[in-house]
């Protein structure tokens, strides 16, 4: 071999080296955690192997296919490790929620669809006390309930959505005056500039939205560049058991305004119309128009009792009856007690979607996940914000085979961080495993990992998530709460 030959030889084999330990040149023991031997999966680059993982501070280091040396050392063969999972419909912003989301391999929980306001009021009476990294949201709904109202304070609003004083309280069934709802998109203007992730909108829960107010809201979405996140109107309004027209009405306004939206639980939606939503919805995109959706893997809903969405009529448009309803404490509900109920308020279960629609749903190459999770009541609920990701992965993938493993951990973490990236630019290093990404890491046995939370005791940790680490810090590990970690972080868009 000449001598130029061998140079170039030894050239090769110091880039096989480099790239082999992304990140070389820190020296060993200056990672904080090494996640040792694990298979990482990374969706975005397709990384499917045995790697070793070094995290210094809340950012991932190193990927080094040989063994790297830290203060910590955790071994995680014949595990996977995956980028931390992403909830955007997390409706349960508690030290309670999070625990049970972490449990299930969540490290960001996302208020989207309801959202929040005032905005800094949120975000404030967060800061310190998060085990997960947070956002919201500024809420239309919420600008409703604060110009009809007065109200100013996040807690005033937020208690004012709940309340079953007023069964039909001004904000969801008084159509607003032409300076109420320039007072409103005043209000939601301001949220963007506080940071808020975008807008989030429900007129299922106000049915006295008229069509132009709600195309206003899409045009100062579009205007201020911010993804909107909808809760289409109610099922079944001119035909039972779907959503088509509901569908109809926010590509109209899309196609309009230019604005980028985010459809939320399309299986509870569409119902048994599911397929032919998404297939709208891929027309949609197909000719330029910017919409997604999410599904959660469950085939019952969520709702409070006392809302607009069991206003008379409710079985003819969800095509279901009493029985399909549960209270908190697992009564199906009656005629004789339906009434006694919705005065009384609270959260209901709603088994109303076919198994097939969530199957075709979990199954679209384009459909992210979001739990919708709400929080439990006296141990009672909906197990879909405890149990959501463990059951993708335990029963969808290993189970059924409705959607292979890469596949999924695509669904639960990298599109949820590429929709919100264009719009939330720390979003861009969310969602990865990769140099210089967020230390936000799920690790769980791919062979156990399940889902326990049922619709009669949903207050049960998932099983097989073994490790979960939110900006370098351990918070759940050897499938065991770490006490005493708030390491959670807010995420907002950048002030305008």
């Amino acid at each position: 071999m000449t001598s130029s030959r061998r140079l170039s030889a030894m050239a090769a084999a110091c880039c096989l080296a480099v790239a082999l330990v992304h990140g070389a040149g820190a020296q060993p023991e200056s990672f904080d955690v090494v996640l040792a031997g694990g298979r990482v999966m990374d969706p975005a680059s397709g990384l499917d192997g045995v790697r070793h993982i070094g995290i210094r501070g809340s950012r991932i280091a190193a990927i080094s296919a040989a063994p790297l040396a830290g203060a910590v050392t955790m071994n995680v063969s014949g595990l996977v490790v995956a980028p931390g999972f992403i909830d955007p419909h997390a409706h349960a912003q508690t030290l309670e929620g999070n625990r049970f989301q972490a449990r299930d391999g969540v490290t960001t929980a996302l208020e989207l669809e309801s959202g929040a306001m005032p905005i800094d009021d949120w975000y404030r009476s967060r800061e310190g006390t998060a085990l997960l990294n947070y956002g919201a949201t500024v809420g239309h709904i919420y600008s409703r309930i604060s110009v009809m109202h007065e109200k100013s304070r996040w807690a005033e609003i937020s208690a004012m959505r709940r309340d079953t004083s007023n069964p039909r309280p001004d904000w969801a069934y008084r159509p607003a005056s032409a300076a109420e709802v320039e007072a409103m998109l005043a209000r939601l203007d301001r949220g963007l500039a506080d940071g808020a992730l975008g807008i989030g909108m429900g007129p299922a829960y106000t049915p006295a939205v008229g069509r132009e107010e709600l195309l206003r809201v899409f045009e100062l979405a579009a205007r201020h560049k911010a993804l909107a996140f909808i809760h289409m109107r109610s099922a079944g309004e001119i035909e039972p058991g779907g959503s088509i027209d509901a569908l109809q009405e926010v590509l109209a306004n899309v196609a309009a305004t230019g604005a980028s939206v985010h459809i939320v639980h399309i299986g509870s939606n569409g119902l048994r119309q599911t397929p032919r939503l998404l297939s709208m919805i891929d027309g949609a995109r197909a000719r330029g128009l910017d919409v997604t959706t999410e599904v959660y893997p469950y085939t019952a809903a969520s709702t409070y009792i006392q809302s607009a969405l069991f206003e008379p009529g409710w079985q003819e448009r969800f095509a279901i009856g009493f029985g399909d309803v549960q209270w908190a404490t697992g009564e199906r509900l009656t005629a004789e007690n339906f009434g006694r109920y919705r005065q009384q308020g609270g959260l209901v279960v709603i088994h109303m979607i076919p198994e097939a629609s969530v199957r075709a749903a979990l199954a679209h190459p384009g459909v992210m996940i979001g739990s919708d999770g709400v929080p439990l009541t006296d141990g009672g609920g909906h197990p879909r914000g405890v149990g959501t990701y463990a059951r993708v992965l335990g029963r969808y993938v290993r189970e059924e085979r409705v959607l292979d493993l890469m596949t999924a951990l695509r669904k639960v973490s990298l599109m949820v961080a590429e929709r919100l990236a264009p719009f939330v630019p720390e979003m861009r290093n969310k969602g990865r495993i990769a140099v210089g990404a967020d230390a936000d890491i799920t690790v769980f046995d791919p062979a156990r990992v399940i889902d326990r939370a049922t619709y009669e005791n949903p207050a049960q940790y998932s099983e097989g998530i073994r490790h979960v680490i939110v900006g370098g810090t351990f918070v759940v590990r050897d499938e065991q709460l770490v006490p005493g970690v708030m390491p959670g972080r807010a995420i907002r868009n950048p002030r305008r």
